[in-house]
């Protein structure tokens, strides 16, 4: 069964992903793909927090927060960003996504 919640939850988050993506990703920068790494590591973290069992996180957090978080997106609009501004993007990214988990591990952890 886990298999089929990890699907089912990754078919979810891979078209909230798109649907951010669409409207919200410029050419000057993709804010829908920092949202959405930024928001996945938020909610994983929550999720470890909250010690969460194994259908809740393939479901949610395999499923959903891996196929809303996007590494190879962030990774061709980082390049595609040049040399400063993709230097920058991908710090800003890494270290929100970062802190981002850390806050919703201890969001959890409070519950």
């Amino acid at each position: 069964m886990t298999p089929l919640w990890v699907a089912l939850g990754a078919g979810l988050g891979a078209t909230a992903r798109y649907a951010v993506a669409a409207c919200f990703d410029r050419d000057r920068v993709p804010w829908g793909t920092f949202g959405v790494n930024v928001v996945g590591s938020l909610l994983l973290g929550l999720l470890f927090g909250l010690g969460v069992g194994e259908p809740t996180m393939a479901l949610l957090g395999v499923g959903f927060c891996g196929g809303l978080t996007t590494f190879s997106a962030f990774a061709v609009q980082t390049h595609r960003l040049g040399t400063g501004r993709g230097a920058a993007y991908a710090v800003t990214t890494v270290t929100l996504a970062l802190a981002a988990c850390a806050v919703g591990y201890a969001a959890g952890t409070l519950v």
